[in-house]
């Protein structure tokens, strides 16, 4: 799974999607592949086939409420803004409800809406040679785009499998500037799906119906800012007086890493004056939200992760297991079902790929996915997330176009010998 830096999640990676830079958009829990160049359309049958548009699990939700919420309360547009909201056609209510309420502030919006079918041709009728090309356009906007509205759109989990691992490298490093210019200009930026959006092939993942997914999906963005405050201040203001944390998971996972004057991150799903006005992580967030995220001290990382089980472009991994010595990794290999995710790796020649990352844990309590769930989300309460590569999203300065992270469902955190989360459950 890719972290949500890599997820089109931040500004910079979102206009290098709308621009062809990285225009097909990966599925929200799986890393991209890439093909080799060429205009002709690829055929491969482990790519997927553009899904028909339909729309996703949401009945009784009213789009124009959940627009108003999003642009007034999440993103706060303010009147002379420029706005640029990104989804599929398969959410054109919602989207089009989100540009006018943009409107009705006194906002400009640009809206943009993709289709799987395009792209997918934007991949594979677009030549190899065009992958690093510089993005002005992409550059050109960001410069004056003041915040983003984004909607997960993906229906197809492996739309991409047969695209070259060294042309995602190359796009994923064209784009880089983008977001650098995103960052610096403190783009504010709300994304709606948070790697749960509730599109049928997820809710199979999580042995779900897709009804039952999107009724935990709502449940998630209609919790009470009151729950997850409470969970998400206690839980953030314990990490900030601890020095070390010792992860552990009856899958193998046994790890290290010390904590001691980082700073810790808390995603409530609100930007409030003073944190758009501040900048930094505080003015990206995620929906449902609820997780507290930080990066450790640098070189700390020691032991080993092991990821149970994940899906990369579709195809499932077993027992990936992720060992790291001082903050780096020393191997990483599955049972089975890695194979794309190797050559990926292999094909990022940037060195800061194998740093250990961040650590993300869930407090959201309205959450509540399937009994036994392997695959897990961000937000859960109790969700433990680890990643390598890019942590610039967490207050890091390891900058890399690199970016891979999992779940880890029923996990055990220890802070300084006390508990705080165990075998999945938030303890705070």
């Amino acid at each position: 799974m890719e972290s949500k830096k890599m997820l089109l999640f931040m500004g910079g990676a979102l206009l290098s999607g709308l621009l062809g830079l990285a225009c097909a958009t990966a599925p929200t829990n799986s890393n991209g592949g890439t093909n080799s160049g060429g205009t002709a359309k690829v055929e491969n049958t482990n790519a997927g086939t553009p899904a028909d548009i339909k729309p996703a699990a949401h009945a009784g939700v009213n789009f124009e409420a959940v627009a108003e919420r999003l642009v007034t309360e999440n993103a706060r547009i303010k009147e002379g803004e420029i706005v640029l909201i990104n989804g599929g056609l398969r959410d054109r209510e919602l989207l089009e409800a989100i540009a006018v309420n943009v409107r009705k502030q006194g906002g400009h919006p640009l809206l943009f809406m993709n289709s799987e079918q395009m792209s997918r041709r934007m991949w594979t009728d677009v030549p190899e040679k065009y992958d690093a090309q510089e993005p002005k356009l992409g550059l050109k906007l960001a410069d004056m785009i003041d915040a983003t509205i984004t909607v997960d759109s993906n229906e197809t989990e492996n739309l991409l499998a047969d695209i070259a691992s060294a042309r995602r490298a190359a796009r994923a490093a064209a784009g880089r500037p983008v977001g650098d210019v995103f960052e610096r200009r403190n783009v504010r930026s709300v994304n709606l799906g948070n790697a749960l959006y509730p599109t049928e092939w997820l809710a199979k993942r999580h042995g779900m119906s897709q009804e039952e997914l999107a009724k935990a999906f709502w449940a998630g963005i209609n919790v009470s800012a009151a729950e997850i405050q409470a969970k998400g201040e206690a839980l953030r203001k314990a990490l900030e007086t601890g020095k070390e944390l010792h992860i552990t998971n009856t899958s193998g996972t046994d790890l290290t890493v010390k904590i001691e004057g980082r700073p810790i991150f808390f995603s409530d799903g609100f930007i409030t004056d003073e944190e758009a006005k501040k900048g930094g992580r505080d003015i990206n967030i995620w929906l449902p939200a609820g997780d507290v995220y930080f990066a450790p001290v640098a070189g700390t990382a020691n032991g080993t992760v092991v990821i149970a089980r994940d899906f990369y472009q579709g195809k499932e991994i077993k027992n990936l297991r992720i060992t790291f010595k001082d903050g780096k990794v020393i191997s990483i290999k599955a049972d089975s079902g890695d194979e794309q995710m190797q050559a990926d790796y292999a094909a990022t020649s940037d060195p800061n790929k194998s740093t250990f990352a961040f650590l993300d844990f869930g407090v959201n309590p309205a959450v509540r996915l399937a009994a036994g769930d392997t695959v897990g989300a961000w937000m859960p309460a109790g969700m433990v997330t680890v990643g390598i590569g890019d942590n610039t999203w967490t207050g890091g300065t390891n900058k890399s176009p690199y970016g891979y992270s999992a779940f880890m469902p029923g996990s055990t955190i220890k802070l300084d010998g006390r508990e705080i989360i165990v075998n999945g459950e938030l303890k705070l």
